[in-house]
């Protein structure tokens, strides 16, 4: 069993109909992603001379880009918000979403950081290789990522590392740890003691690479299991939109995704043996830190939390009575523990 005996085991299904007209939706707004920009400078400018209540609003919520990049032949799509001219935010997220599950702490950090959310191919509305044409691993996305901040022109950020969004943030830590301003550490794993028995199908498939192992996790792909991760732990139900999960599916349902999502389901185990070098980086290097963590998480569970703060002497601790994604119950009081973090650890020069 994927999960323990409480929790349904999650079968692979076909879209229902209701399912399938909300997916067409979510493919028009995805579509719509890489067609659009909100924010330019010239935008800003102009607020500047309109009325100061018009231009205290624009600080207040500034607009948001949504945007695309071509890096090594592959089309990412980002969002983008705030002053390039200030330090940057580089925001990873995790599985099975894309940059949209930071909506709304995108507009609050942009008020006083550039930031910058890239989704990785094959999720969100970047491009879909086909496996033939694209390597899926860990290593590779966080090739993509780097050369996508070399693209940007960002020479230094801050790390934001949630669920997939941690071993990619690493990596690029471990490559030029003086990039690296500091960590937004959200349920992101770099330590054995976080993969408990959520893990144990997964290790099972490493172990043996067979078609049964890699089969039995199909189920973690299903509509279910999404929902399962937006909605496990958190304290009112009723305030997880429906639209994060259904989003999710309906890119998860693409013809030969699921296939991608189980060669990176394998590859997790890459990041696993690099956990001591970036352990000992830590240590070397010691970037301040900020750990807001879903303390019900099943699948990186408060045990991955704690061994952080043995090899970073400035990290700020916080456990949140939530589950997986945390932003969705505790959006506000992350973003203002965030930028409280930023502006006292980040260089502004």
């Amino acid at each position: 069993m994927l999960f323990p005996p409480e929790y349904p085991e999650f079968e692979a299904a076909p879209a229902t109909p209701i399912a399938a007209r909300i997916a067409a939706g979510a493919a028009s707004v995805a579509l719509a992603f890489t067609s659009f920009a909100l924010a330019t400078d010239a935008q800003a400018r102009e607020a500047a001379q309109r009325s100061p209540t018009e231009a205290t609003m624009q600080m207040i919520n500034p607009a948001v880009a949504h945007l695309s990049i071509e890096i090594e032949g592959v089309e990412i799509a980002y969002r983008e918000a705030g002053d390039r001219e200030r330090p940057t935010v580089l925001l990873l997220h995790g599985f099975p979403t894309s940059s949209q599950m930071f909506d709304e702490l995108i507009p609050a950090l942009a008020a006083r950081y550039h930031v910058l959310a890239p989704d990785y191919p094959g999720y969100g509305a970047s491009e879909m290789p086909s496996r033939e044409d694209f390597e899926y691993s860990f290593a590779n996305l966080a090739n993509i990522v780097d050369q996508f901040v070399q693209a940007k022109e960002v020479d230094r950020y801050s790390l934001y590392l949630m669920d997939y969004g941690a071993p990619i943030g690493f990596r690029l830590f471990a490559e030029n740890p003086e990039k690296v301003n500091g960590f937004i550490i959200q349920n992101g794993n770099a330590y054995e003691e976080g993969l408990r028995e959520f893990w144990d199908p997964i290790k099972a498939y490493w172990a043996s690479g067979s078609a049964e192992d890699r089969e039995a996790l199909r189920g973690l792909l299903s509509l279910d299991a999404t929902k399962w991760q937006y909605t496990h732990g958190v304290g009112d139900v009723s305030t997880i939109s429906p639209d994060n999960w259904h989003t999710d599916q309906f890119l998860l349902d693409r013809e030969g995704n699921q296939e991608i999502q189980l060669d990176l389901f394998a590859s997790y185990a890459t990041n696993v043996t690099e956990y001591p070098k970036w352990q000992a980086l830590f240590r070397e290097h010691q970037p301040p830190a900020i750990l807001l963590w879903g303390k019900n998480d099943h699948i990186f569970p408060a045990e991955g939390a704690h061994p952080y703060k043995r090899d970073l002497t400035n990290i700020e601790f916080h456990l949140l009575d939530t589950g997986h994604f945390a932003l969705e119950e505790y959006g506000p009081m992350m973003a203002k523990e965030i930028l409280e973090f930023l502006d006292r650890e980040t260089p502004q020069g």
